[in-house]
């Protein structure tokens, strides 16, 4: 536990420090450059402007999303491993839920499992008591596997849509620098390479968007598939027991 956290410490510094220097180098190249992102930030008109926010909402909300989910896969990993090492060594299902973390998705498994365990009335008496238990379980594994899957398509929109957002700059500002072009009446390739430039950055802007989220949304997703066999097979073994408990009760 204290190694895997002391490595997602250590790659989240080497982030922190790649993108800071990244951000350093960018800031240098954009006061270099006459045609950097300063120089079109301040060249450009309102749709222009509201693209490139756009993309840096997108850009923001996918390394959101990405640090947030990996934090919790990290979490559903070390709650799995609780389980192994101590639930399964109580002696009732109850003594096993009070030794897991109040925040657990695998004791708000066993949570819903033992409920559904209890004598129910109205119309779930007419029920099968194992059915319900089965059924009860399997809502809670939906549960969780909801939770776990929140903010995937939140990445699996950006990765799709960004590129267009970025293409939509490229050719708005490719259209207005050939229409100052044309009233200027100048056509040289020193009066059309940097206002053109520009424009084109829009395109890379929204690449840089995409190729993040769609490689974050392709992890995500597989490590959710490996962390939801986790607790399906917590799950299963529950049921067992407990239904196994009250037919022998």
């Amino acid at each position: 536990m204290n190694n895997m956290l002391i490595r997602t410490r250590r790659r989240l510094t080497l982030l922190l420090l790649c993108s800071l220097h990244g951000m350093v180098w960018a800031q240098s190249a954009a006061e270099d450059s006459p045609y950097g992102l300063q120089a079109l930030w301040l060249a450009s008109d309102t749709v222009t402007k509201a693209v490139l926010l756009l993309l840096l909402l997108m850009s923001c909300g996918s390394w959101y999303v990405l640090l947030l989910k990996a934090w919790a896969l990290r979490s559903m990993d070390a709650h799995c491993q609780a389980a192994r090492e101590n639930f399964w060594q109580a002696q009732t299902v109850a003594k096993g839920m009070a030794l897991l973390d109040v925040r657990s998705p695998l004791r708000f498994i066993a949570a819903s499992c033992v409920q559904a365990a209890e004598p129910q009335s109205g119309l779930l008496t007419h029920v099968p008591p194992a059915d319900w238990i089965f059924m009860r379980t399997q809502r809670a594994v939906e549960d969780v596997q909801r939770d776990l899957h929140d903010g995937l398509a939140f990445l699996a929109t950006v990765g799709s849509v960004s590129p267009f957002v970025g293409l939509f700059g490229t050719v708005w500002g490719i259209y207005h620098a050939l229409t100052a072009i044309g009233m200027s009446g100048q056509a040289s390739i020193d009066k059309v390479a940097g206002p053109v430039g520009e424009a084109l950055i829009m395109t890379a802007l929204g690449l840089a968007v995409a190729v993040p989220a769609v490689l974050a949304y392709n992890w995500l997703l597989s490590r959710n598939k490996l962390a939801m066999a986790d607790v399906r097979a917590f799950a299963n073994d529950l049921h067992a027991v407990v239904a196994g408990s009250r037919s022998q009760g």
